[in-house]
């Protein structure tokens, strides 16, 4: 996909590599431009190398530090105190889903992620531009 064509760049965290690689394949193909990392403290490193990433996609259980972690400092963060996190998980009980909350994250899916759903998401959230000659005479 041409450049100018490209979306928002994402970042997407996990610790799960086949996990993460499949979905930056598939929001790739969808013409966004995703950042990966299998850890909160490098996920910090790609926020700081990449300074246009958009939104974050976190995984809520990781093995050193977990997704609200990650969303704890961005939100201490002044620069990024507002990015978008959507929370993906296999397991979340009550007291996480109200820290979440409380984090203002933009959702929260189950694994295995329903993909149409994601996509919607993101959809709304980052319109796919309509290319100069198609769009409507005003």
């Amino acid at each position: 996909m041409p450049p100018s064509h490209l979306r928002q760049q994402l970042l997407l965290v996990d610790d799960e590599e086949d996990a993460l690689l499949e979905l930056a394949e598939l929001l790739e193909g969808e013409g966004f431009r995703c950042h990966t990392a299998t850890s909160v403290k490098f996920a910090l490193k790609q926020l700081t190398r990449h300074p246009d990433i958009a939104l974050v996609i976190t995984d809520l259980n990781m093995p050193e530090e977990s997704g609200i972690s990650l969303i704890k400092r961005l939100r201490e963060h002044t620069a990024r105190q507002h990015l978008p996190v959507i929370v993906t998980t296999g397991h979340a009980d009550l007291d996480a889903v109200n820290q979440l909350l409380r984090l203002e994250v933009l959702d929260l899916f189950r694994k295995p992620v329903y993909h149409i759903r994601l996509l919607e998401t993101l959809g709304n959230l980052f319109p796919a531009e309509i290319p100069q000659g198609r769009q409507a005479a005003r």
